[in-house]
């Protein structure tokens, strides 16, 4: 792994150059882990513009030897206190203008950063490193589309395990401890099971309420593997469905299949998202889906890019995305449908979440 990590970087670096900085500091987790290997919650990486040795990249000691171990090619500075470290090593090393992650920074930190970088200007990078972590390369994939198999595996095995006077919590206790034992690291999110009228809440915290005969009940749920987030959704029906239940759940599923074919190589992601947000909007429920279409997973569960309504960019080759429109009716329930899906050169997409999108009825 230590040549995808130097060659992430070598990427980031001409991202630097460009800049007319002379290094870059990286602080937010996710992409320092990008960059090096390291997963911890205490890293950063002083990434100069040019240079072969990769940097400097500094933790404590709880994750000395994890970095010896995950990024050996490295510079390693074992330091508490590591942002004012690798601010004063800039200055050491006379780099004059440093750029920094700004949209992670808090002001009371850049502060502490400049005390200690004497005569060294800082100039906000953007979310550069959010860039190069959109389009995934073949490891990454492998990563996701494991965490993606644990998941749907760990729902197939569920199932029948619903039932009328299961609270809520429960099932949700039982999907996540099903997935640590098929491999997952960790659930990715915490899980959402929305019984009854709580499915009309998309971010429902799961209760002790029971699931009831007639219950439409929204499971939203994933794996955490090697790092990388798996992001599904199902809404099943706890007995027979009622007519408006079945009526709304088709309607969800037909958007989800048209936002689905939307997504290629090229396509606009505004464009994706009006592909099933008109279809919901036609049939009169546009108040009831206010939320995106769907957003980018990888090393977090929420990344670029996002696909909502008035979003730019367009979608390339090997980035993946959820799918996931909703109809939520306050006080009756809701049916909430996601997949994750890879654009493919080829045009079109992958979908890696293979649990049956047809209503079950358990």
């Amino acid at each position: 792994m230590p040549e995808i990590h130097r060659a992430r970087r070598r990427r980031a670096q001409e991202m630097v150059a460009q800049l007319g900085a002379d290094a870059v500091l990286v602080t937010a987790l996710p992409n320092v882990r990008y960059l090096t290997g390291l997963a911890s919650s205490n890293a950063a990486l002083l990434l100069p513009a040019d240079g072969e040795d990769g940097g400097v990249l500094a933790t404590d000691s709880r994750y000395a030897l994890a970095a010896q171990r995950d990024a050996p090619d490295l510079e390693l500075i074992t330091e508490r206190f590591i942002e004012g470290r690798l601010a004063a090593e800039a200055a050491r090393r006379g780099m004059r203008k440093v750029a920094f992650e700004a949209h992670e920074m808090t002001v009371e930190r850049h502060d502490a950063l400049r005390a200690k970088a004497e005569g060294v200007t800082t100039v906000p990078f953007g979310r550069k490193i959010e860039e190069l972590r959109t389009v995934k390369d073949p490891s990454e994939l492998e990563l996701l589309a494991a965490a993606c198999r644990i998941s749907s595996l760990a729902l197939a095995d569920v199932l029948p395990r619903i039932r009328p006077g299961l609270p809520e919590r429960s099932l949700a206790s039982l999907i996540d401890y099903r997935m640590t034992q098929l491999g997952a690291d960790r659930p990715a999110f915490d899980t959402i099971v929305a019984s009854g009228p709580n499915g009309a809440i998309p971010h429902h915290a799961p209760t002790d309420r029971p699931l009831r005969r007639g219950d439409l009940v929204t499971i939203d749920f994933g794996a955490l593997y090697g790092g990388y987030h798996a992001d599904m959704t199902r809404t099943v029906a706890v007995g027979e469905p009622a007519g408006w239940q079945r009526d709304v759940y088709d309607l969800v599923a037909e958007a989800q299949r048209a936002g689905i074919e939307a997504v290629k190589a090229g396509a606009e992601a505004g464009a994706v998202d009006a592909a099933a947000r008109e279809i919901i909007e036609a049939a009169g429920h546009a108040e009831h889906f206010q939320h995106g279409l769907g957003h980018g997973v990888g090393l977090e569960i929420h990344e670029a890019p996002m696909l909502g309504y008035g979003r730019t960019g367009k979608l390339a080759d090997r980035v993946p995305v959820t799918v996931e429109p909703g109809v939520y009716l306050p006080g009756k329930g809701g049916v909430r449908i996601e997949d994750v899906v890879v654009v493919t050169a080829g045009g079109g997409a992958r979908i890696l979440t293979s649990t049956t999108r047809e209503l079950l009825v358990l």
